[in-house]
């Protein structure tokens, strides 16, 4: 990181060189690309296909875009002054939902997940991908990556406060909530030292004491997907974390229900 000081009064200090902050990875293609508050943040850049390449974009996101805001941008244009019922935020759990089922997100529902996210990074972009579309409900899905440590360490507290914070916002704007059980894992094929199953169940208890003690919807995907010792049941995984067609057939119905049950439509 590279940081100039300018004339200025910033706090209790006068500094007497230019301010300008800015962090570049060693051979990142697109080191170039504005930084600061400018008009158009979001230059498009082809995510590779080649492990290298893709360790580069994770490094250029985590650096220049850390909440992933320009992941949605565009769509989040397209969607001004439609009618969203429920916006869908999370990890790659949900953000391979629509993939794998499709007619899913339709009717006002809007999936939201971005691959690798953490609770921090949701936080980030939860005003331009939930608050901003203004949907009656929001489906919050989460903490998977935070456990795989994915943007670094953090205490429970600080991971189940971007949850709650996440929460707050909506509740503050009129959105309705949903807070969704973690899924079930045994190991993660990314971070194969760790074993998250009882960080995921303890983490399910909170969610659900949370929920219910705020008069939020709960619903429980690990109930219904998991093994009496934590991991996926067989067939509904392709990698014991992420859900196959199977897997999210199972959720859908669950999913359905909740939003029925939070917006008071019949189902």
């Amino acid at each position: 990181m590279k940081i100039w000081l300018a004339a200025g009064l910033v706090g209790a200090f006068t500094l007497t060189a230019p301010v300008f902050a800015e962090t570049k990875v060693p051979g990142d293609p697109h080191a170039d690309d504005p930084v600061g508050i400018v008009a158009d943040p979001c230059p498009v850049h082809p995510k590779p296909s080649d492990e290298a390449g893709w360790t580069m974009w994770n490094l250029h996101m985590l650096t220049r875009d850390f909440g992933q805001h320009c992941r949605y941008a565009a769509d989040n244009r397209a969607l001004a002054g439609q009618k969203v019922r429920v916006v869908f935020m999370g990890d790659s759990i949900t953000d391979n939902w629509i993939n794998e089922d499709p007619s899913m997100f339709t009717h006002g529902l809007v999936d939201r997940g971005i691959s690798g996210q953490t609770t921090a990074q949701m936080l980030v972009r939860f005003r331009d991908d939930v608050i901003a579309l203004r949907p009656q409900a929001v489906h919050i899905m989460a903490m998977t990556n935070d456990i795989a440590g994915n943007t670094g360490a953090a205490t429970m507290e600080t991971v189940l406060g971007h949850v709650q914070s996440m929460a707050d916002l909506a509740r503050a704007h009129g959105i309705k909530v949903i807070i969704a059980s973690v899924p079930p894992a045994a190991a993660f094929p990314w971070s194969p030292d760790m074993k998250p199953a009882p960080q995921i169940a303890a983490i399910n208890r909170w969610l659900a004491d949370y929920a219910r003690a705020n008069g939020f919807t709960f619903v429980d995907y690990h109930s219904a997907m998991a093994q009496p010792d934590g991991a996926m049941k067989p067939g509904l995984s392709s990698d014991g974390v992420h859900p196959t067609k199977a897997g999210y057939a199972m959720m859908r119905p669950l999913a359905e229900a909740a939003i029925a049950r939070t917006l008071g439509e019949s189902k």
